[in-house]
């Protein structure tokens, strides 16, 4: 492994009935290994989950009960995406997910599986620590940098936006091994992404609400970023963070 340009990655990208890692199902999948000179390899397939696809899905990626009755089981087609992914780096945004999905499927039909143990890097993670686009979704990040629409909220369509996406955030860095060595820090986040706070700066988010989101199980960066908040305000100094700015008159 040596400069980012000419290193050999794998974009990966799965469609699902829902947002349970255990118990839904892959409904498509789109895996493409590329370089910055452009894609290599791709797989790309729908899938019949066998279970009904629930209606908040089917309002993100548009792909109905119909459209997958009769595709191919997952068992057979998840050995083709593993050897596609072999031990390259995995290239996602909000990675985690998809690599739990599909390692929780293999799993559940025997399918031997080591994509845990591939080095990912998040994309989502790399446009926290950028910060300059207004949010963070891959959609938001297509329009920031001008990359070219590719449709529907589909898998090879994002696979593809994804790649170029992360051509751009990862502009600053030379080696690949810079890059990774950055992610194993936490990244300061800007501004709350979810909760009754959402899209506010750290700074005017009440103590109360950050103590009590301190001890949750949110990633890194955002544990890291409301913790970091909590300890500037140690001493009560800025009247308004303060959860009573009268307790030490």
């Amino acid at each position: 492994m040596g400069q980012l340009k000419k290193d050999t990655f794998v974009c990966i990208d799965c469609e699902t009935t829902g947002l349970d890692t255990t118990n839904d199902r892959i409904i498509e999948v789109a895996g493409a290994t590329f370089t910055f000179d452009g894609v290599v390899e791709t797989f790309e397939t729908l899938i019949d989950p066998q279970q009904l696809i629930s209606p908040e899905s089917i309002e993100i990626h548009h792909i109905t009960d119909d459209m997958v009755q009769g595709k191919p089981l997952i068992a057979d087609v998840l050995p083709n995406l593993l050897t596609l992914a072999k031990n390259h780096i995995i290239v996602g945004h909000g990675i985690n997910f998809d690599i739990e999905i599909l390692a929780n499927t293999a799993k559940r039909f025997a399918i031997p599986c080591t994509l845990t143990e591939n080095r990912i890097i998040d994309t989502l993670r790399l446009a926290r620590l950028y910060g300059e686009s207004p949010s963070n979704s891959l959609e938001f990040l297509r329009k920031h940098f001008n990359i070219a629409e590719e449709g529907a909220h589909r898998a090879m369509n994002d696979v593809v936006v994804n790649i170029e996406v992360f051509k751009k955030l990862s502009h600053k860095f030379k080696t690949t091994e810079q890059l990774l060595d950055r992610l194993k820090r936490p990244i300061a986040m800007r501004h709350m992404p979810l909760g009754k706070h959402k899209g506010r700066p750290f700074k005017e988010i009440p103590v109360e609400y950050l103590r009590w989101a301190a001890n949750k199980d949110f990633d890194q960066d955002l544990l890291y970023s409301i913790r970091s908040e909590l300890k500037s305000r140690k001493g009560g100094n800025q009247f308004f963070q303060a959860s009573n700015p009268f307790q030490g008159l």
